[in-house]
Order: structure tokens, then sequence, then C-alpha cells
């Protein structure tokens, strides 16, 4: 038998059920997988309140890392004792054990750890993606990033530093300021007391920047559309203060803005562009560019507490569930 957190219904953290469940061997295509971490995401909270759709009862949670117990028929490029870790495929990685697909593991390399791998997998995949593909950053631009001490955050103020970017990051407390800072951002903006457009003007002599990234959504959206340079892009990539909602005629009025709300899917897949995406991800980690330990761990059973730690917004970095 395995642990593993079920979800018969949504609502508040409290609908988080730590149960024991069969698991048994992998069949064709699939392996079985032990975890040593668990990631915890806020899409896992979008999923546990409903707002995004998941058919009941089902597991929670999209990434993990760990090492392969037994792979099933047709399995020829994983073995017992394989390092792996995966960010796509079915939700149910809030358990010790579980049966994965073959085609989303992702073989970790020497040189990184299963506790870095753990924060990196969804995070610094996403990171990936909204850097060098939604928006491809060349080098030299200055950039607004919300959320900048988030668990994605702390791996873009490393990120845009490799890559020779100005990143301004938003964050809500000064104690954050210092750690986005202590990561490579190279301005905070502590949105409790300063105007975050205003500020963005007064960091680019009042031309704005090409980008935003904004992961905070209803909340922060004229703020990111007021900080925009004209036909600059406003990439909406989540949506934690609640969803966004545009008036297209304000996107004119604005600067011809583009807007787009990647997703994970669309970027990471075929998988020999997912590998492609990890080679590079994890070649920054290798060359000390990129580093990242779990700022928060709870036990796998303790798992609501880690949802009311990251609603609360009272965590930086990344939080993991160590089984």
């Amino acid at each position: 038998m395995a642990n593993a957190i079920r979800l018969y219904e949504t609502g508040g953290p409290e609908v988080l059920r730590h149960e024991q469940v069969e698991v048994g061997a992998p069949g064709p295509g699939q392996v079985r997988v032990r975890h040593a971490y668990v990631a915890v995401n806020f899409i896992d909270i979008y999923f546990r309140t409903g707002r995004y759709p998941l058919p009941l009862p089902n597991g929670i949670g999209s990434d993990a890392v760990g090492v392969v117990e037994a792979v099933g028929e047709g399995v020829t490029e994983f073995a017992p004792g394989d390092r792996v870790g995966y960010l796509l495929g079915p939700q149910g990685a809030y358990a010790d054990v579980r049966l994965v697909p073959a085609e989303v593991l992702i073989p970790l390399p020497e040189g990184v750890s299963d506790s870095t791998a753990a924060t990196l997998m969804m995070k610094g995949m996403t990171a990936q993606y909204l850097f060098r593909q939604v928006y491809p950053l060349q080098g030299g631009e200055t950039i607004l990033y919300h959320a900048a001490a988030g668990g994605v955050g702390l791996v873009a103020c490393q990120w845009a530093k490799a890559l020779g970017v100005r990143m301004i990051g938003t964050v809500s407390t000064d104690e954050k300021a210092e750690v986005a800072k202590a990561h490579g951002c190279a301005e905070v903006i502590v949105t409790s007391r300063e105007d975050i457009a205003k500020r963005v003007r007064e960091l680019t002599d009042g031309k704005g920047v090409p980008v935003v990234y904004d992961s905070v959504g209803k909340d922060t959206l004229m703020a990111s559309l007021d900080s925009l340079q004209p036909r600059g892009h406003l990439v909406s990539n989540g949506t934690s203060s609640g969803p966004v909602v545009i008036d297209t005629t304000l996107l004119a009025v604005k600067g011809s803005i583009w807007v787009t709300r990647p997703a994970m899917i669309h970027y990471a897949t075929p998988r020999a562009h997912m590998l492609k995406m990890a080679e590079e991800l994890f070649g920054l980690v290798q060359a000390g560019k990129i580093r990242s330990e779990p700022s928060r761990s709870f036990a796998l059973r303790d798992a609501a507490e880690a949802h009311r730690a990251l609603e609360s917004r009272q965590t930086t970095g990344a939080t993991v569930l160590v089984p």
C-alpha cells in the first residue's frame, strides 16, 4: 500500500485527505516511482478549489522526483534505480509511490540533487518557457516580473542575471525584497508601499518595459499594462489574485499591447522538446548559475498545512512535501 493525498470534493485545505491506496505493478508504458520529494505549486490550489476542473475523486499534484522501482512492458529508457523527475501527466504526485507514464519522465543528471530537482521540475521549467520561448530574452532587456520572491520568481531572478537581463521584480514585503535581491533581481518594487507603474517608469527613464510576466492577475493587471512600452507584451502566466478580464479596446489605448496566457503543455511537448528544456535548465544548475533548495518542507500527511502557508503568502521560494 502507498500513502497518498486524495480529493473527493473541492474546497479549502481541509478537503485534502491522507489515505492508503493500492499501487500495484506498472502496466505497459508505465514506471513505478518512489518519491523523494513532491513539489507544492499554486496550480494545486486551483485544482483543490475547483477553479481548474478535475474529475473526482482524484489525486492531486503535478510534479515530483524520486527513484524508479519497476518498469512496465515496452519501457526501455528507464531501469530500476534511475533517478527521475516529472511535471506532466495525470494528477496524483502527492504520494510516496505511484505509477507514471514513462513518456513524461525526465532523467536527473549527476550534480543535481533530488532536493534541488524537486524545486525546479515545474518552477524551473516554467522559467525556461517564459524566458526562452514565450518572449525569448536575448540579454540587455529590462523586464518586469511579478512575485519575484516566489518559487518561480527566485529561479527567474537567477536566470535573468545569467542572461544579462535587468529584472525589475515586485514583492509584497521588505523581507521578500531582500530575498529577491540576494537571488539576482536587479531592482525590487515593494507593492505594499510603492506604485508599480510609476516606479517602473522611473527606473526606465519613462520608457517602460517591453515585457511583463504577471502571475498575480487581477490585482496587478492595470499596473502591468501601465508599465509596458507601446506594442509591449503582457505574459499572463498566473492568476493568484483572481482571473484576468481584459477589454480589448484597453489594449489599444495602452499602446497596442500583445497579451498571451501560456500553458506548460503547449511548450513542453513533444517529449524531445521537454528534454531540451530540462537540459538547458540543469546545465545552468551544474554551472552554478541557478541554485535552488526548498524553503519550506512539510510531511506528506500535512499537505493541507502546506496549502495554507502558500495561500497566506507566508512562503518564499519553493515548498515541498516529504513522503
